[in-house]
């Protein structure tokens, strides 16, 4: 089942970018509107992002295992991979649907 939202005047969300979340629990402003606490970071490809948030949070015992892979939407949110392999399908952006969705699979 494809999953595109349809936004106000018309157009369908998007995939942006390669995304991670980090959820520490801490609260920081500007983030995707459905990230309540934590923070994500974008790039090109996901290890963009990790040497991002490594560089961030080392001193603060940063762990892989309070991450999520996903991306950025148009919409200004965050999806994991399974919900952006919906997203890119029903918007053309990749041909073949997939279970999981890779930035390779974009660019």
């Amino acid at each position: 089942m494809q999953k595109v939202l349809k936004l106000e005047n018309n157009q369908k969300e998007y995939i942006l970018c390669a995304a991670i979340y980090y959820d520490n629990g801490k609260k920081y402003e500007h983030q995707p509107k459905n990230i309540e606490s934590g923070i994500v970071v974008c790039g090109r490809r996901h290890h963009n992002c990790f040497i991002i948030l490594f560089n961030m949070f080392a001193e603060d015992d940063y762990s892989k295992k309070n991450t999520t892979q996903g991306f950025l939407t148009n919409t200004d949110r965050f999806v994991d991979r399974q919900e952006a392999a919906q997203i890119a399908f029903g918007r053309g952006q990749i041909k073949i649907p997939t279970k999981s969705l890779f930035s390779e699979d974009l660019y």
